[in-house]
């Protein structure tokens, strides 16, 4: 069975350990050297990257959020041991890890890394789909020639170069399709690869409960469950037509996923929405505050548009009540936009026109479908003189926080 060494990247007949650097790190698979579709996947990212960037925080258990009203944005594998979850209240997480450290996070740090992880991608593959900023699909087809090896020896490299070059680690999964190869880079994490070959998908994929399949939340996995559906197995016994009756347009989808069928293309431009939020310490109805948090979360939607370049057409608004009855507003422009002073005068109007009474413990912002940054905000708009100027001031302020850091211009209503 063929067998790659994931640390000195010999490829091999499989044993139990490397014959060049006897390193016990072996991928061995019978479809080792023909799968092309993976997905990567970046270790607790946030809090790796804070752990890199501060050494004394290697052995700690660290959680990147914000405030006791909060939630966890991410959090360490030790602080994963103790329970600690992405999206937990920050008061359920300090908590169950009463030690752990809180780190704001910075996501300036994110973006610059997630940058740097992506150009190692595309110079394996032009065919890469970013999720966020740490995690993408890839298809490799093809790409042997061009550099010499199989995907799987590709994708450990790519790793390998990103724990020794910048510090993160990261897990892969390598299968035929975009839904197994998700579903392989949970497998075995931290510094996983696994792979899900088509001639075992079947049974891979028989005994495993619905929630594996991406998407099924908590609401379908119970309306599933109403159905009698809990396994993939269950889901086999269904005919088609009867799922889709049942279930719509979601009921046709997990009849091809179960049977392991994924036919997506791996796309660049697949990524749908940039949105930030923020959950305050204390409910607020003050329009100063709400305002100084919009134009905060507007400049970080701006920041990742332009660290992606891209740009969106809709500016969507959200508010959550203090009885967590959401409000959402959207508003479509004539022409795509990545700039935070647009973006923020958007959901202003949006957040004036609501009307909506307070008080609000959330608050946030997003742009959405998505284009290139090289449409972004190209005409004038004539009821806003203004604009173009703006605009202008916008790219100079980027340029002058590129050379001398993000806190050498601040606008006065981000200090509210």
């Amino acid at each position: 069975m063929p067998a790659l060494c994931r640390d000195c990247l010999t490829q091999f007949d499989s044993g139990p350990r490397c014959p060049s650097c006897r390193s016990p790190r072996i991928l061995s698979h019978p479809e080792l050297a023909s799968l092309s579709i993976a997905h990567m996947d970046c270790d607790a990212f946030y809090a790796s990257v804070e752990k890199r960037d501060h050494p004394e925080l290697r052995d700690k258990p660290v959680i990147v959020g914000g405030g006791t009203r909060g939630v966890v944005s991410t959090c360490c594998y030790i602080a994963r041991i103790n329970g600690v979850r992405s999206a937990m209240p920050m008061f359920q997480a300090l908590k169950l890890c009463p030690g752990a450290v809180v780190v704001k996070p910075r996501m300036e740090a994110y973006v610059a890394v997630s940058r740097q992880i992506r150009a190692m991608m595309e110079a394996l593959t032009p065919a890469v789909e970013p999720l966020s900023l740490d995690e993408a699909f890839l298809d490799l087809t093809g790409t042997a020639r061009l550099h010499g090896a199989p995907p799987a020896v590709l994708l450990a490299r790519l790793t390998r170069a990103m724990e020794t070059e910048l510090g993160i680690t990261g897990s892969v999964g390598l299968s035929h399709n975009k839904f197994l190869a998700k579903i392989a880079s949970d497998l075995d994490k931290p510094r996983g690869f696994s792979i899900i070959g088509q001639a075992e998908t079947e049974a891979f994929l028989k005994p495993k409960p619905v929630r594996i399949i991406w998407g099924v939340g908590t609401a379908t996995q119970t309306a599933l469950e109403n159905a009698g559906i809990r396994t993939i197995a269950d889901l086999l016994r269904w005919d088609r037509q009867d799922l889709t009756a049942r279930f719509g347009h979601m009921g046709d989808r997990l009849w091809h996923l179960a049977r392991g069928e994924d036919h997506r293309r791996v796309s660049r431009d697949a990524e749908k929405s940039i949105s930030k939020e923020t959950t305050f310490n204390e409910d607020t109805a003050s329009a100063e505050v709400l305002d100084g948090h919009l134009w905060r979360l507007s400049e970080q939607v701006s920041d990742r548009a332009k660290a992606k370049e891209l740009a969106g057409r809709t500016v969507t608004l959200k508010l959550k009540r203090s009885d967590f009855s959401t409000i959402t507003r959207r508003h479509s422009l004539a022409d795509p936009t990545q700039t935070a002073d647009r973006i923020y005068r958007e959901a202003r109007a949006l957040m004036d026109g609501a009307r909506e009474p307070g008080p609000f413990r959330l608050i946030g912002v997003g742009i959405s479908d998505l284009t290139t940054a090289d449409q972004a905000d190209a005409t004038g708009d004539l009821l806003d003189p203004g604009a173009g100027k703006r605009t202008a001031a916008e790219r100079a302020t980027d340029r002058i926080r590129q050379r001398f850091g993000k806190d050498a211009i601040i606008k006065g209503r981000a200090l509210r």
